[in-house]
């Protein structure tokens, strides 16, 4: 299925399978989950495409777009994965957990590689949030380096519920963003969190109305393809990095990353 770019020309699918499309415009990627009708309902074999959709993105690409066809981002995991007879062709949860340790590490491993790549250093990821975020879907959201939401979305981490844990690498970007008391306290009891206090907590960048999404996505990745994109990985590096460092540390690398800037603008080799 093709997609129509800004200039309303089709975009070819670089991948479309497993309810994933990825379409590129010049420096510009959009990962889109496509089977409404479930809520955009994950699966491993989801997340194997999304992980296939990251090996996939160009390296001229500069900021990738996440969203969901439908009135939801995503309502989490398909629940016929918590029947016995599971989704067709993948193992159930009950196979899972009847596995050996090491094999039962591999999996969820391998699940986790489709929330991976979306903080990589050379790209800076947006997710367009609307409706339900739950689970592995707010999972998904966080995995984004940043998120602008509609005014309907409703976040929760239902895991617990299950009898489970977020295992699909939520955990350290929520506590970075809302610190560990709220992140506790979100995990445990599996509430909603709303746009207002997903704004007010740094959970999402800006809450705009549904109908304006579309629109505050393309403006928010328009002035981020503004900047000079060494200058964006440098500065996206030094942010990561900085709860890893001592104040003093952060100072050290600050010059060393303006260091290079410097020489880089001045044609100046190392």
């Amino acid at each position: 299925m093709a997609t129509s770019g800004q200039d309303g020309q089709e975009l070819v699918p670089l991948l479309d399978k497993d309810g994933v499309r990825l379409t590129v415009e010049d420096t510009l990627a959009t990962v889109t989950l496509t089977n409404p009708a479930k809520r955009n309902a994950q699966s491993p074999a989801l997340w194997r495409a999304l992980a296939e959709a990251g090996r996939l993105v160009p390296g001229s690409v500069r900021v990738v777009v996440l969203r969901g066809e439908g009135k939801s981002f995503s309502a989490g995991l398909d629940r016929q994965m918590f029947t016995p007879e599971g989704i067709e062709g993948e193992p159930s949860f009950i196979d899972l957990a009847r596995s050996g340790d090491a094999e039962l590490d591999a999996a969820i491993a391998q699940f986790q590689e489709g929330f991976t790549w979306w903080r990589r250093s050379d790209v800076v990821s947006i997710a367009a949030v609307q409706g339900h975020a739950i689970g592995a879907g707010f999972q998904l959201a966080l995995a984004c380096d940043l998120r602008v939401v509609a005014d309907d979305v409703q976040f929760a981490m239902r895991e617990t519920s299950l009898g489970l844990v977020p295992d699909l690498t939520g955990t350290h970007p929520l506590v970075g963003l809302v610190g560990y008391a709220r992140a506790l306290e979100i995990c445990a009891t599996g509430r909603f969190v709303t746009a207002e206090e997903a704004v007010s907590t740094g959970l999402a960048n800006v809450a705009v109305p549904l109908d304006q999404l579309d629109a505050a996505v393309h403006d928010l990745a328009a002035a981020l393809l503004s900047a000079p994109r060494d200058a964006v990985i440098e500065t996206k590096a030094l942010l990561r990095g900085a709860q890893d460092r001592t104040y003093d540390e952060q100072r050290g690398a600050e010059r060393a990353a303006q260091t290079r800037r410097l020489r880089d603008l001045a044609g100046v080799g190392d």
